[in-house]
């Protein structure tokens, strides 16, 4: 993104290579002259920088960086409180600008500082909008929280899957439907091997077991199938009283904690986000739920500030690209240059949405694959070519502030 609308030449232009504990920096000032600094990642550091741009009034300086972790949080706040423009400098644009201004992939702080300054004066920079001044911070820790909780409770499954339940009691995996079934670490925990449920008689254990493998059709007769699994088990025999089976347990037991924290954390996002408008448009997107919603908003933040909704797909990343060179001509393909989590937020909306019928994503999707249904690559373009239409259909709907209809496009002749 290229920014034509600032003169640089009549501002004090900063360039910050952002670092854990120093920054280096690069002060140009109108005249031309540079001053070159190295500061402390502390308030003492930045108001040391302050005493340098004194002379100057802070509406004429302009910052750039290119964000490192959440390094350069702090700083750009700080700055963007005194009155600094703050600007975002591309990793991508930043590596090629090195090798074309010093032919080299070497680096360095003082040569990205450098790089910095010029990209900045060149105007190849795009605004930062910080999360805690756009008051989406909450949102988005919200988000990451959910997002480390998620692949924590993952982790345990998957050593859940592929060691404990191989060695302890392997034939009851097949009873694992999907991730919210609480019922299953619940049966485990009172029976974690099958020792456990064969020192019962079948009446025994089917009244023991009742209440814990929650509401089902037929239970009488599940509970007696899983009693005459665990009579025919290759399981390890293991003592119900052994460490091992305790190892078990502490895993199941952080399961079922992991699974609480995700339903606290989708109840908190719910309540506060529900009286967002932008929040309450998504949500009328088949596919969409409250933690989809919860992470467009924390990536995306205000949908509105996209002029066009290319310009949201370019954010995204679902904007095409190709190579030409002379007479050649590459395929073109999605560039993925941009927000990774958001694109994965609109696959799974599109995925979610195109097992439900009746909706008109689902309809392009069957369009898509027409042709060969039983195609795999199709069906995996036709899921992108509708996480695009998700995407596009969800920045219209918060820019223009309307609920999504479906299938509107069939209301106007079409």
């Amino acid at each position: 993104m290229i920014d034509t609308t600032n003169d640089t030449t009549s501002r004090v232009l900063i360039a910050i290579d952002i670092a854990k504990h120093n920054h280096d920096l690069i002060i140009r000032i109108p005249e031309g002259r540079k001053i070159r600094m190295r500061i402390p990642n502390t308030l003492d550091g930045y108001k040391k920088l302050k005493e340098q741009l004194m002379p100057f009034p802070m509406e004429t300086v302009l910052c750039g960086f290119e964000p490192t972790a959440d390094y350069h949080r702090n700083i750009a706040f700080w700055l963007g409180q005194q009155g600094a423009e703050m600007r975002l400098i591309s990793s991508l644009a930043c590596a090629r600008a090195r090798e074309m201004l010093f032919k080299t992939r070497d680096k360095n702080d003082r040569k990205d500082a450098n790089v910095i300054l010029y990209l900045l004066d060149q105007g190849i920079s795009e605004p930062f909008h910080d999360p805690l001044v756009s008051g989406i911070m909450d949102v988005q820790e919200i988000c990451n929280t959910y997002q480390q909780i998620v692949l924590s409770r993952s982790r345990v499954v998957h050593s859940l899957l592929n060691h404990s339940i191989t060695l302890f009691f392997p034939e009851i995996e097949r009873f694992y439907h999907n991730s919210r079934s609480e019922w299953w670490c619940n049966f485990l925990l009172k029976f974690p091997t099958p020792g456990s449920i064969t020192r019962y008689r079948q009446q025994t254990f089917v009244k023991r077991a009742w209440k814990v493998v929650g509401r089902k059709q037929n239970k009488q007769r599940f509970l007696e199938e899983l009693y005459e699994i665990a009579g025919n088990s290759t399981a390890l025999p293991v003592s119900l009283d052994s460490q091992s089976v305790a190892m078990f347990r502490v895993q199941l037991r952080r399961f079922l904690q992991l699974t609480q924290q995700r339903k606290e954390l989708e109840t908190l996002a719910d309540g506060l986000l529900e009286e967002r408008s932008d929040y309450r448009r998504l949500r009328t997107l088949p596919g969409v739920g409250p933690i989809i919603a919860l992470m467009i908003l924390a990536e995306g933040g205000d949908l509105r500030r996209f002029k066009h909704h290319r310009q949201f797909l370019n954010f995204c990343g679902f904007n095409l690209s190709a190579q030409q060179s002379g007479q050649q001509r590459g395929r073109y393909h999605l560039s993925k240059r941009g927000n990774a989590r958001l694109r994965y937020a609109f696959w799974l909306a599109a995925n979610s949405a195109i097992r439900n019928h009746e909706n008109s994503f689902r309809d392009k999707f069957s369009r898509y694959i027409k042709s060969n249904p039983e195609d795999a690559d199709i069906k995996r373009k036709g899921r992108v070519a509708v996480a695009i239409k998700m995407a596009r259909v969800a920045h219209s709907l918060v820019k223009n502030d309307c609920d999504y209809r479906g299938y509107h496009e069939y209301g106007y002749g079409m």
